[in-house]
């Protein structure tokens, strides 16, 4: 979202940024703020909804890769929660920090754009946790340092729901994910294929959705933990060829993926590549297949089609 009473600017932003993302423009900070503050009880029902899925699992119901695709399918609305809103400072009548400051609930992420008077005034507000990001609007070809910066912005989640999703995770997978890496080396994996995913403990592995619907399970092995995955690899019927390349790091198999979807027949197999530089970490891609996937109707592209064309407000 961008607030800024200039309607040029306004609509430059409008042709620029990148047309899968929805964007909403608004000159009247009132307007920008009224909007922004029916959203938290919105974002405080999908965090409830999410860590009841974890309760669930945890308390002997769905596994939580069945109940995240289901998720998936049924709450589209989502995707209208505002992850970032960025505010001019100068506006006449409630400047860029005033109308942040009437915010107080909304959980998303705070940008501040500024003149060359105010960037002592913006640096202040990031020391002070007000804003997560300022940008001098005299900053050279500043649609794309713009776009970057929303990028890397919008590729963090809410903290509040990825500390309900680290609450699945063990010691030992949670020191495995903060090794620097391989949390680069995943962030990168998941941004180049996916607009959301789940990083989840049990299994091991993150479950990724991209714009038209596809899903995928990238599983994640320690390599001490070989042996243990060959055995239940080798009890599911995969023969020893198959067995070996488990054991010797080559491929992983998914048996708890094919456990929580309900999928008969033989694990499958996928080719194991390295997370991270410290040899401790593999991982490999499987695809889920339609019949247990989400409706495509429910992806981000099929809402974004339906969403209204881009004007000021």
């Amino acid at each position: 979202m961008f607030l800024d009473d200039d309607p040029d600017y306004l609509a430059m932003l409008a042709l620029v940024m990148p047309e899968n993302w929805n964007v909403r423009l608004f000159r009247g900070p009132q307007d920008c703020i009224n909007q922004l503050q029916q959203e938290p009880p919105l974002w405080d029902a999908d965090a409830w909804t999410q860590q009841q899925m974890i309760e669930d699992a945890r308390t002997g119901g769905a596994p939580l890769i069945a109940q995240i695709l289901r998720y998936w399918g049924a709450h589209a609305d989502r995707y209208a929660l505002t992850q970032v809103c960025v505010v001019d400072y100068s506006m006449p009548g409630m400047d860029g920090l005033q109308a942040l400051s009437e915010l107080v609930d909304w959980p998303g992420q705070r940008v501040l754009l500024t003149g060359q008077a105010d960037e002592q005034i913006a640096v202040d507000a990031f020391n002070r946790g007000l804003i997560e990001q300022f940008i001098p609007k005299q900053t050279p070809d500043i649609p794309r340092r713009l776009i970057e910066i929303l990028q890397r912005l919008y590729a963090n989640a809410s903290g509040r729901h990825s500390q309900i999703w680290r609450a699945t995770l063990t010691k030992s997978q949670n020191a495995l994910l903060r090794v620097p890496s391989i949390a680069r080396d995943l962030s990168t994996f998941a941004s180049e294929h996916w607009v959301e995913y789940v990083v989840i403990g049990r299994p091991f592995g993150v479950l990724g959705r991209d714009a038209n619907g596809h899903v995928g399970w990238l599983q994640l092995e320690p390599v001490s933990a070989l042996d243990e995955l060959a055995g239940l690899a080798r009890m599911a019927g995969v023969g020893a060829a198959g067995v070996a390349d488990i054991q010797a790091g080559k491929k992983l198999a998914d048996p708890e993926l094919a456990q929580a979807l309900g999928r008969g027949g033989k694990p499958a197999l996928g080719l194991a590549r390295p997370i991270g530089h410290e040899q401790s970490l593999l991982g490999a891609l499987f695809q889920v297949d339609a019949a247990h996937s989400p409706d495509p109707a429910s992806s981000y592209n099929q809402w974004l089609n339906r969403q209204p064309r881009r004007e000021v407000k």
